[in-house]
């Protein structure tokens, strides 16, 4: 099992909450969170819509601030990280990697230039070779394609090697599989915790799948912003 080798925490939430609207209209859509995934764990996260899965996603990706509460990323406290001149653009673009629904790729680049893109705003090598990455996701053959003469399944494939060009320690995957039948959600999804595992990357999966949470290391439950365990052992039950 992966978390056998794992030797950190990569995020760590204390107490974490975020409120939104004001006075009557006030919500708390992560409400004194706590919340650790160490290196090489793959976790799952489910519950209904609204219940704050987004905005944890969100705060873990320091793509918005807590109103209380800490927020570490590697080890780094993302409110000690100045915001100005960009640092918290910098830090994200090279420690935390996205897969989002149905790959979100760019239209006009072919799957080798969507990573290459990745690696030059993330001041990577000039060297820099996208190949191994997409033959690691098995997308190597299909590197001159555009994303229109791609499947669902192979735009998600070109989605995770883009995730993994700055070598992140911290994935945040929002509902991969909306867009795909089960045989490839389950292919997916195997192949994100694979990934995971064998590069050591600390990966966050919110799904509403419940079919592919199996491939998880454990699973939490959001409902009304709180975190709860969803099911032990769910990787051995499911097999």
């Amino acid at each position: 099992m992966a978390t056998e080798h794992a030797i950190k925490s990569a995020l760590s939430l204390r107490s974490v909450t975020v409120e939104l609207g004001d006075g009557d209209s006030k919500v708390r859509p992560l409400d004194h969170v706590d919340f650790e995934v160490a290196s090489g764990e793959f976790v799952g996260v489910v519950g209904p819509s609204g219940a704050g899965k987004s905005s944890l996603l969100a705060v873990a990706g320091a793509l918005l601030q807590a109103d209380s509460g800490t927020v570490e990323v590697l080890g780094q406290d993302l409110s000690k990280i100045g915001r100005s001149q960009g640092k918290l653009a910098k830090f994200r673009l090279r420690n935390i990697g996205f897969v989002f629904q149905s790959g979100n790729l760019i239209p006009a680049l072919n799957s080798a230039d969507q990573l290459r893109l990745v690696n030059k705003l993330s001041g990577g090598p000039t060297s820099f070779d996208p190949l191994p990455l997409l033959d690691a996701v098995g997308m190597a053959h299909k590197a001159k394609n555009l994303p229109g003469q791609l499947s669902g399944g192979e735009r998600q494939r070109v989605g995770i090697a883009r995730a993994f060009v700055t070598n992140p320690g911290l994935l945040l995957v929002d509902e991969p599989t909306s867009a795909l039948d089960r045989s490839r959600s389950q292919q997916i999804v195997a192949l994100l915790a694979e990934q995971s595992h064998e590069r050591g990357v600390a990966t966050i999966m919110v799904t509403h799948d419940h079919d592919v949470i199996g491939h998880c290391d454990r699973v939490v439950e959001m409902v009304d912003g709180r975190l709860s365990a969803f099911e032990t052992n769910v990787a051995a039950s499911a097999h």
